[in-house]
């Protein structure tokens, strides 16, 4: 596809943009929800399908993302080295994430007054997430990442055992040495195929946001919104705070502007919002962050990982649900108590997977294993749940992508000439941008 017969994202007329083909199919999901709510709950399988198509897609991007970036790196220390800045940033970032949740729940106090009791509580509501949750001890969890086959990682999709499986892959061809370029390349071309395909996939993106938004509405209505809207005021706050505040310090110590990064992913923004769901745009972060200048493995390594272990909005949703179903209880919990949640939500947040109604499964488990607090408090979660979703999606998005690119500047493999050139809007000659990029939609990138 050559320049003089592409349409530039600038070129293009405002209708044919995706993000704003994704705002009209957010607003028209939340009009249809609200004036027909049958309707717009039978929507529900349109959001459900765009999930799926983004979902089918993830295992291989990530096998063939991590396999040829480490082959290409050709040295295990440098793979190793990545790994382990991007924990140590994941591990800081979360737990502060973590504090913040503890800190605006306890000073605004969404659940005092609502003296919620056992009796009025509904156990048997919460009884699929309880039991769900049984199994999320840490052994399990280290247990879980090594999979039965590797057919089966594949098929059932979980991120963190197709990372672990394409890691020792990749380790095993970069010890091929010569031999393992042919596969390399191999692998490589398979890989812009699938970065091809999602470009495909992505013209059906606002049909997805609509499905999704109309049957949030429709199923749950706007009335749960304004029941338990203190505590969703109190989230949001939570998350705008961690994302203008601490997102922006780190991003400023990166030499990063958030406001240009944010607008950077402003499409991705909107999908995750219309989906509640950060894994929709996935292939299309990695595409992006090395299309702004993160080199291939930091992408490769870091996005994926992020996934399982950089869960900020959902560290910030369960430190302030735990100690927002004690207030509603009227539970006291000292300072050493809500010090000793904290320490269990340090271990536990770091199982939760990037796709809906994840955050609410950890939960019970954390409530599990806290005998102070009823698990049956979270039946005054479940009707608002898929909102707060939402935002816990997008604030994991934000923090994902930043991760990235911090981790790749820590590292020395972030081109910053580059990346400031993209967040500024400027045209990157096709010549310079990764093929994946290109195959990614396209006409659509840019501002």
């Amino acid at each position: 596809m050559s320049p003089a017969t592409t349409r530039t994202a600038d070129q293009q007329p405002l209708y044919a943009r995706l993000w704003f083909q994704v705002i009209v199919g957010i607003v028209v999901g939340v009009v249809l929800g609200q004036l027909n709510p049958g309707l717009g709950a039978a929507m529900k399988p349109l959001g459900d399908g765009f999930v799926k198509l983004i979902r089918m897609m993830i295992a291989p991007i990530i096998f063939g993302t991590v396999v040829v970036g480490i082959a290409k790196m050709g040295d295990m220390k440098e793979v190793g080295r990545i790994g382990l800045r991007a924990l140590v940033y994941f591990e800081v970032v979360s737990t502060i994430a973590l504090i913040i949740g503890l800190a605006f729940v306890n000073v605004m106090r969404p659940g005092e007054g609502m003296h919620a009791t056992a009796a009025q509580l509904d156990p048997k509501a919460v009884a699929a997430y309880t039991s769900s949750a049984s199994h999320l001890t840490t052994i399990d969890f280290l247990m879980n990442i090594i999979p039965t086959t590797i057919v089966n990682a594949f098929a059932t999709g979980d991120i963190l055992q197709v990372l672990f499986f394409s890691v020792l892959f990749g380790v095993a061809v970069l010890h091929l040495g010569t031999l393992g370029k042919q596969l390399v390349g191999l692998i490589d071309q398979f890989t812009h195929a699938l970065f091809g395909m999602v470009g495909i996939i992505m013209y059906v993106s606002p049909i997805g946001a609509f499905g999704a938004m109309a049957y949030t509405i429709g199923q749950f209505g706007i009335h749960t919104l304004l029941s338990l809207g203190e505590l969703m005021l109190v989230m949001v706050a939570a998350c705008l705070f961690f994302i203008f505040v601490v997102l922006a310090a780190i991003a400023w110590w990166s030499g990063v502007s958030l406001l240009k990064y944010l607008a950077y992913i402003k499409e991705e923004i909107l999908i995750v919002m219309g989906t509640s769901s950060s894994e929709t745009v996935l292939p299309r972060m990695m595409a992006k962050l090395e299309h702004a200048g993160c080199a291939k493995p930091v992408v490769g390594l870091v996005i994926p990982t992020g996934y399982s272990f950089n869960l900020d909005g959902t560290s910030i949703y369960m430190s302030m649900a735990a100690i927002f179903i004690a207030q509603a209880t009227d539970t006291p919990l000292t300072l050493t108590q809500q010090l000793g949640i904290l320490a269990v939500l340090l271990l536990t947040s770091k199982g939760a997977a990037g796709v809906t109604g994840s955050g609410f499964i950890t939960l019970a488990a954390t409530l599990s294993s806290i005998p102070a607090l009823p698990v049956a408090g979270l039946a005054l979660l479940i009707g608002i749940d898929r909102f707060m979703s939402g935002a816990r999606s997008l604030t994991n998005l934000i923090g994902n992508g930043l991760a990235t690119i911090v981790v790749a500047k820590w590292d020395g493999q972030l081109d910053t000439r580059r990346l400031n050139r993209v967040f500024n809007g400027e045209t990157v000659a096709e010549a310079e941008a990764p093929e994946e990029m290109l195959l990614v939609d396209h006409a659509r990138y840019g501002s």
